[in-house]
């Protein structure tokens, strides 16, 4: 139980909130997150969450929260989880649907990909106020020598792919990114394939399974600014 030093008798005593009204990051009309944090109900303790809304293919960017645990719960649509294990340096990828979780332990780099429209997502965090570093920030803001030197790269190379990346992404693809749009949609398609794995959730009977993408897509969707060259 969180140990709580809030005057319930004050005026100020928070308990209701419109999480509709709090806007954190928005692309466009389907893909948007809202927030609610101890910024917006004062009363709310070691708890907040995101309101995730997607569209097929959109993904929340590669990211780490490093103070606190994420659970994902499926609202409508369907969505894969995508998890690195830092102790067995394995990808897991977590297909969920309506009514099914997925765990982020804290600290463990993780991303959300949408795989059908009108996908509803919320995700509940252990702590005040959700904490966040993103892919986009570490890759813009890593200078490209010490990526070309650490990992015996093309400085120029490495410098040239990230340059499209100008700030932080949240939900990527941007909207601008136009090019190899409709390579990029038709690949996307075709990984999304009824093929059995390990890491899915349970299906109820009643629901269509909608299998995890095969590991190649990651290069198609889990990386969208490798491929675009419009600015951020």
């Amino acid at each position: 139980m969180t140990v709580s030093y809030m005057d319930y008798t004050s005026p100020s005593t928070q308990f209701t909130f419109d999480v509709n009204n709090n806007l954190f990051f928005k692309k466009d009309d389907q893909n948007y997150i809202n927030i609610l944090s101890i910024d917006q109900l004062n009363t709310l303790g070691n708890t907040s969450l995101l309101d995730i809304f997607l569209s097929t293919g959109n993904v929340i960017e590669p990211h780490i929260h490093q103070n606190a645990s994420e659970l994902v719960y499926c609202i409508s649509g369907a969505a894969v989880v995508s998890i690195v294990n830092p102790f067995t340096k394995q990808l897991l990828n977590f297909s969920i649907h309506p009514g099914q979780v997925a765990n982020v332990p804290q600290g463990w780099w993780h991303y959300e990909i949408a795989t059908v429209d009108n996908t509803h997502l919320l995700a509940i965090f252990d702590a005040p106020t959700p904490e966040f570093i993103g892919g986009s920030d570490l890759l813009r803001l890593t200078p490209a020598s010490v990526f070309a030197h650490t990992y015996c790269l093309n400085e120029a190379q490495v410098k040239e792919t990230l340059a499209p990346i100008t700030k932080t992404v949240f939900i990527g693809p941007p909207s601008d990114c136009k090019t190899n749009q409709v390579q990029s949609n038709a690949a996307a398609n075709s990984a999304y394939s009824n093929k059995p794995n390990n890491n899915q959730a349970p299906v109820h009977s009643n629901r269509q399974p909608y299998d995890y993408y095969p590991q190649q897509q990651q290069a198609v969707i889990g990386n969208g600014w490798g491929y675009c060259n419009q600015n951020y």
